[in-house]
């Protein structure tokens, strides 16, 4: 998306998006509704990626299931895409109502022990809210993105990011700036989001996740190993439209005291479980599986 706004294109994109900001989330999703089935029947926005990605993820399932879950997740990221509309222009306190963290007293609980914490998060329902923790946590909030070549498109998003007082790091600098803050006794509450591929020079481990041999980052777990610091996953729900909750699970309480890829395999396994539970809130239009494991062996989670 960042390639192709660029420009005049980024110029009409970034003043229709700022319109459509004053519309109330309700008229927004009526646009939702209408923009639905031109992406889904008419564009066919990266409808092969989707469906082989479920056939390959959900092999029990029939093809009813599938085209089901397939339909329900063009619902929700229509739905998303204006939820980030909406997000960006709205007050602190509609963009803190789009959101409830269930147990937010558990991560405050870590800054009054002087602990940072390090949030292993999914690409699940609109990732965008959890920009709005900063307004509710004790601790600095800090949340990595991956640099695009579009350098005034990244300035905007990151922008609209930092707009409740999260900060945007680059993922090639989220390791030293956590490193730096833990030295100089700064609790920090670092958001990565673990869960799409690595490049391919990038690869060091492969696990199991919804039935295909995966690769998966390790910035989660060398950074929480690094500064020694809990690790805790976001579980993700949907009571409604435009409207999550979240509730976070603690992955590793003491990291130097897990083995080498614990926690990363927990994580993963958690991801892998909210996703079966609540399918539809996934990012299936990611080419999450574009490469293959070379000579892989007889069992799986092996580096």
């Amino acid at each position: 998306m960042a390639k192709a706004l660029s420009g005049i294109p980024f110029l009409i994109f970034r003043g229709v998006a700022r319109l459509l900001s004053l519309l109330p989330l309700r008229l927004l999703f009526v646009i939702s509704d209408l923009l639905r089935p031109l992406l889904y029947h008419v564009v066919r926005y990266r409808r092969n990626v989707v469906r082989q990605n479920l056939l390959r993820s959900f092999t029990e399932k029939s093809h009813g299931e599938i085209v089901r879950i397939e339909r329900a997740y063009y619902r929700h990221l229509c739905d998303m895409f204006m939820e980030v509309i909406h997000i960006m222009h709205a007050s602190p306190e509609k963009a803190k109502r789009m959101s409830h963290f269930r147990n937010i007293d558990l991560i405050n609980s870590y800054f009054d022990q002087g602990r940072s914490v390090v949030l292993a998060a999914g690409h699940l329902g609109n990732w965008e809210v959890f920009n709005t923790l900063s307004m509710l946590l004790k601790h600095r909030v800090i949340a990595a993105y991956k640099p695009t070549s579009n350098k005034r498109f990244e300035r905007f998003i990151n922008t609209n990011r930092s707009r409740f007082g999260c900060v945007p790091v680059s993922m090639y600098d989220v390791a030293r700036t956590a490193i730096e803050m833990n030295n100089n006794g700064q609790p920090f509450f670092l958001v990565l989001f673990a869960d799409q591929t690595p490049s391919k020079g990038e690869i060091r481990y492969w696990l199991d996740f919804l039935n295909q041999d995966t690769p998966v980052f390790l910035g989660p777990e060398k950074i929480a190993r690094k500064v020694n610091q809990p690790v805790v996953f976001g579980q993700v729900y949907k009571p409604r439209r435009g409207y999550y909750e979240v509730e976070f699970e603690v992955i590793a309480e003491n990291p130097k005291d897990t083995h080498p890829y614990e926690i990363t395999q927990r994580h993963v396994a958690a991801l892998e479980r909210t996703i079966r539970c609540s399918p539809e809130l996934w990012l299936w239009s990611h080419r999450r599986w574009k490469y293959t494991r070379p000579n892989p062996p007889s069992g799986h989670g092996d580096s």
